[in-house]
């Protein structure tokens, strides 16, 4: 079967949108495709920084004729209406349609319609030039005889903007090739604004820019390799990975791999040659961090670590990617990239010294610094109380970043000995967790924000919990992300999210549907891995009412928060408790058992979870669940039809001994659960709810629950509802499915 090689050959296509162009490039083709009614094996796209290709194999080369008929008015319907049928399933005459008869309306005209196929050519040959001209580039540029005296334009694509073609980058050429592997391939032809399809490509552009011949995929690839030029992003990365550790290793060092980094310089090259460059080594007492991020964000270039260093001391060499093959080995490359790379890290290193050293405006900052209880001889006091004199806004209705570091640190401190944490270290930590944002390193690099705060936390003398705690307030920042184990860490992660979450839910900010650009789901699910992942026990409804400093902030500033907004905020934690749970491998219906709209304490939510899921595990736990359903269901149909159920069970009532067996060990599973319950351990109260199985089993096969004496009736139906209470300590069993 023919194979199709599209490529679409242009200036440079940043980096960040390259993979995704090209699957949005395979997706319009093979749809459009599809549509048209050919089928095809496979179809692979790839890319490079001038070309977005396409090779798609074992396409057929016409589509189907497709039949189907059209029904028509009525045989005895009005002549314009027959004409009207006529025209439009392209009939010249009622002669050639067909009569149907219905049983009901009657006989009816109904036209046979055959749509001949298509060639794959003349297919793609009007496909391609859609699929160009209607491109979901980000950003696009425009250029030709309307787009203005300079003759290009940058723009957001909105539409075509009339008759020009829009790209990411002047578009140059398009080469398209159709035909089996046997035969001579043929140049599908279309044009495209003044662009002509053809079965010719170029290679890198410095080092082979003449034009080349391509008949099919496997020619095309290896022509391109031999003109300097790796189609296969994958390829280019392993290439890249490969030479720096080997150049590394060469040199006594180790590459510190970045993924990300690898795969925009995989975005930046056709043909990746890795070299060496050097900085002096008095740039290594900035911290390693800075460094990578000063190296990484402006030059695109990899650190490297000495083999001897050890884990984090970084070398004073730097990794680069270049295109070219220079004639000088790449020297002048180095030079150039070793220049700018100093530029930078000369910048760093005043940043980090600066950072270190006295404000200009201390007396300035005194009023805050006695707010906080701050001593302004040490370098992270300083800034966090210029943070509160700016008057930084947190949020209009929520204050100031000031305003929100008192709530965090008072906050901080009613949790510490939940979590077992030193109160005072807690509100030590809560107070300094925002103060780098005000440092020269954090404005150059805000992702840096939490760790330089440590360090410099650390260089002033901090306790390590303290300092650990600025850096780690920040965590979980998504599922994968690790959870702080430090007590004092928790309390200030915990103080910090709460805050936000009852801040928002108070001026009745919550996420709806998929928007949510406070990142409150993410917030909330942090809150919930902390406690689970630490066996916190926190109630959580009193951390939302008993946040004094955040209401009485509320009655200042005059926000009247949305009635029932605790309730609300606890049901949100329900739903992404849910959610973390799901992720975990629980069963749904056994979450929905055991939660409850009430229920503030979600590390004992789990445990229920996971000792009902263990007790429904085993034999046991299944066939009392099918008991205890078999009682509710019962009892649901007697309520109702209003049939009398006795207050409670009398013993003078229960005459037969299976209901008196029931009746005992329900007397004790009850007794043994709720001790268990009050002692926080599920395991034992689940097993004591199994050892209802046997009589629960034996009393439905031996006793008739509706007989016929209206007061024995009402005792065994109390009996059922006794059974239900005693299940229903640890969870709904009415919600579980099975």
């Amino acid at each position: 079967m023919p194979d199709l090689l599209l490529e679409l050959r242009s200036e440079e296509i940043p980096a960040r949108m390259q993979r995704k162009a090209a699957g949005d490039l395979r997706k319009m083709v093979t749809d459009g495709l599809v549509e048209a009614g050919l089928t095809y094996e496979g179809c692979q796209e790839y890319w490079t920084p001038r070309r977005l290709t396409l090779d798609v194999r074992g396409l057929t080369a016409r589509s189907k004729d497709v039949r189907e008929e059209k029904r028509g008015p009525s045989t005895k319907a009005p002549e314009q209406a027959i004409q009207g049928f006529l025209r439009s399933a392209g009939l010249s005459d009622i002669s050639q349609a067909h009569v149907h008869t219905d049983p009901k309306k009657g006989d009816f005209y109904v036209a046979h319609i055959v749509k001949q196929g298509r060639g794959a050519e003349e297919i793609i040959a009007e496909l391609v030039p859609a699929v160009i001209r209607n491109f979901p580039w980000p950003k696009s540029m425009r250029w030709g005889g309307s787009s203005g005296p300079k003759g290009l334009r940058y723009g957001k694509l909105e539409g075509r903007g009339g008759e020009t073609l829009r790209w990411v980058r002047p578009l140059q050429s398009i080469l398209c090739t159709f035909g089996p592997e046997t035969e001579e391939p043929a140049v599908v032809d279309f044009e495209v604004d003044g662009i002509r399809s053809g079965n010719v490509t170029y290679g890198h552009r410095f080092h082979a820019p003449d034009a080349i011949i391509v008949k099919r995929f496997d020619d095309y690839v290896a022509k391109l390799e031999a003109a300097k030029v790796v189609l296969d992003a994958e390829r280019r990365k392993q290439i890249i990975a490969h030479d720096a550790k080997n150049l590394a290793f060469a040199n006594g060092l180790e590459l510190v791999e970045d993924e990300g980094l690898l795969e925009e310089v995989s975005g930046l090259v056709e043909w990746p040659v890795v070299l060496m460059g050097e900085f002096e080594k008095d740039y290594l007492e900035i911290p390693a961090e800075v460094i990578r991020l000063t190296i990484r964000a402006n030059q695109k270039c990899f650190v490297v670590r000495s083999a001897e260093g050890g884990e984090g001391a970084l070398a004073n060499h730097f990794m680069l990617t270049s295109n070219i093959v220079a004639k000088d080995g790449g020297k002048e490359i180095v030079h150039g990239n070793g220049k700018v790379v100093r530029a930078r890290l000369s910048d760093a290193l005043y940043f980090w010294k600066t950072d270190q050293g006295d404000l200009p405006d201390l007396a300035l900052l005194k009023e805050s610094a006695e707010k906080f209880g701050l001593d302004l001889k040490k370098p992270l006091d300083q800034r966090m109380a210029r943070l509160d004199h700016l008057n930084v806004t947190f949020h209009a209705k929520l204050g100031t970043q000031g305003q929100r570091v008192e709530r965090i640190a008072r906050l901080a401190e009613e949790i510490a000995p939940v979590v077992g944490a030193d109160p005072a270290l807690a509100r030590r930590a809560a107070l300094l967790a925002k103060a780098d944002l005000t440092t020269e390193v954090v404005g150059e690099f805000p992702e840096l924000q939490g760790a330089m705060g440590r360090k410099y936390a650390l260089l002033q003398g901090e306790n390590p919990s303290v300092a650990a705690a600025i850096e780690e307030h920040y965590k979980p920042q998504g599922p994968s992300d690790r959870v702080p184990t430090d007590p004092v860490s928790i309390a200030v992660a915990l103080a910090d999210k709460l805050d936000t979450l009852v801040g928002f839910w108070a001026i009745d900010e919550k996420p709806t549907g998929s928007k949510d650009p406070f990142a409150l789901r993410r917030a909330a699910l942090g809150v919930i891995r902390m406690l689970v992942e630490n066996g916190v026990r926190l109630p959580l409804a009193q951390s939302f009412v008993g946040h004094a400093t955040l209401s009485r902030m509320i009655q200042t500033m005059n926000i009247s928060a949305p009635a029932g907004w605790t309730a609300d905020l606890l049901s949100f934690f329900h739903d992404r408790l849910k959610v973390y749970l799901r992720d975990q491998g629980a069963r749904h219906d056994l979450i929905d058992a055991v939660i409850t709209p009430d229920a503030d304490d979600l590390l004992l939510v789990v445990r229920r979870v996971e000792a009902l899921g263990k007790l429904l595990d085993a034999e046991d736990g299944k066939n009392l669940l099918a008991g205890t359903k078999r009682a509710a269901n019962i009892l649901a149909a007697e309520e109702k039809k209003g049939t009398r159920i006795a207050d409670a069970v009398s013993p003078n009532l229960l005459t037969d001994p299976a209901e008196v067996a029931l009746f005992e060990a329900v007397n004790q599973a009850e007794k043994k659960a709720a001790q268990a319950i009050q002692n926080e351990d599920f395991s034992a109260a689940m097993v004591a709810l199994a050892a209802l199985r046997e009589p629960v089993d034996t009393f439905f096969d031996k006793v008739l629950v509706n007989a016929d004496d209206l007061d024995v009736r009402a005792n065994r139906l109390a009996l059922l509802a006794r059974i239900r209470a005693a299940t229903g300590q640890v969870a709904d069993f009415s919600k579980i499915a099975g």
